[in-house]
């Protein structure tokens, strides 16, 4: 088979949720039957082209796409080495592929007859692709975010409030991601008769995973037709950050059966690889089950959740994705970390070669991008998946890159 012909993707997860040892189901009993009942309905409206014709009106008409892959002419001289391509999710309506995911699961909600919506949120994208989505579909929605990133995220706070959600600031344990997540699911198991719990990631209890990654897989469909269009053959490298993992599962899903296309994930490195000072679940990280999956994750030896430390709020959690833990076990993806100092490296070089601000999530891989370009030949390719826009680091890095503190 040619390489411009696509090779079949693995099918996972079984049944039951697994990818190989990774993933499945650990929940309290009053989730099985919704979980249960969201599984069907997903499949049904997976399988249904009046669902799908009507996705793909609104990610066309309302959300923006296809975006763009655009070649990074004068950053690629800079470096020196491989074509560098930025799949530009960062132009999506909201700024960030997170609609991709929210958009999907309204319908699949509206689909079970559900009348509110909520949402975990870090950086707080996710929290502002939720609530912009529920806004169009005319339904109640809370938004969970911990103090920490409530203060961090202030601009993405506000998006929220003007599309008309409540946002519940989590002040427990570090007052971030995890405690949010945490929040939500108790949310749920209360109200779950009437309320959907649009998880933002490829993380948590089947079928999350594979439906995160689902409505994600869009951008390497449109990335794989893209760079084939222009190049005329496969990349040779992707790259993406991982935190839970949806921007980097939906980028890489559709190559996956392409064997000369190399992947990388590249997961935060904070401070360095010290306990509590990092978010790399691959860099000494244990299996375990942390909020409904079994997956890699950070974990002391009595089993207790580590604290993390990123710059990006993004990425600032204990656990990743179930799909990435099976596909760094069977060596088809590669996943490395960036420091918080090489990712606003990689932000501010981006910014001055190709008038494009970065979100602090991806500037991780564009840092890994700055490492491994020049070491390649002038003739090889790599995508990187651009997976939001900078505007709401913009006051975060200047203190960083502009004023001299510390993250």
């Amino acid at each position: 088979m040619s390489e411009t012909q696509q090779q079949p993707s693995p099918t996972m997860p079984d049944e039951s949720g697994h990818f190989g040892t990774f993933g499945g189901r650990f929940v309290p009993e009053t989730l099985v039957a919704a979980l249960d009942e969201l599984t069907a309905e997903y499949h049904s409206a997976k399988a249904d082209p009046v669902f799908q014709a009507e996705l793909d009106r609104l990610l066309r008409e309302y959300v923006g796409r296809p975006t763009p892959l655009y070649f990074a002419e004068r950053w690629t001289e800079k470096l020196g080495g491989a074509r560098v391509y930025l799949k530009r999710e960062d132009l999506l309506h909201t700024g960030a592929h997170k609609i991709n995911n929210a958009l999907g699961q309204i319908m699949v909600a509206q689909r079970l007859g559900k009348k509110r919506i909520i949402a975990e949120t870090g950086a707080g994208q996710h929290g502002v692709a939720t609530a912009t989505v529920a806004a169009r579909f005319g339904m109640e929605c809370v938004v969970y975010m911990g103090a920490v990133d409530m203060e961090r995220q202030h601009l993405n706070v506000v998006r929220m409030k003007l599309l008309g959600a409540e946002v519940r600031g989590v002040e427990a344990g570090q007052k971030t991601l995890k405690e949010a997540v945490n929040e939500a699911l108790r949310d749920w198991v209360t109200n779950v008769e009437t309320t959907h719990y649009i998880l933002g990631s490829a993380l948590g209890p089947h079928p999350y995973p594979m439906m995160v990654r689902d409505f994600h897989r869009v951008i390497g469909q449109e990335a794989r037709r893209q760079i084939l269009e222009q190049e005329e053959r496969v990349p040779d490298l992707l790259v993406a950050c991982v935190g839970g993992g949806s921007n980097s599962i939906g980028l890489f899903h559709p190559f996956l059966g392409d064997e000369t296309v190399k992947m990388t994930g590249v997961e935060a490195g904070g401070h360095g690889i010290r306990h509590g000072e990092h978010a790399a679940r691959f860099q000494g990280g244990k299996l375990g089950v942390l909020q409904g999956t079994k997956t890699w994750l950070l974990a002391n030896d009595d089993g207790q959740i580590e604290l993390t430390h990123s710059v990006s709020a993004g990425l600032d959690y204990a656990a990743v994705g179930p799909e990435h833990a099976y596909l760094q076990s069977e060596g088809r993806v590669d996943y490395t970390y960036a420091t918080d100092d090489e990712a606003l490296a990689a932000f501010r070089e981006l910014c001055e070669c190709e008038g494009i601000i970065p979100a602090l999530e991806s500037s991780h891989a564009l840092a890994e991008v700055r490492k491994v370009a020049p070491t390649m030949g002038k003739d090889q390719i790599i995508v990187v998946n651009l997976s939001g826009r900078g505007d709401k680091d913009v006051e975060q890095a200047a203190r960083y890159l502009l004023e001299g503190e510390k993250p």
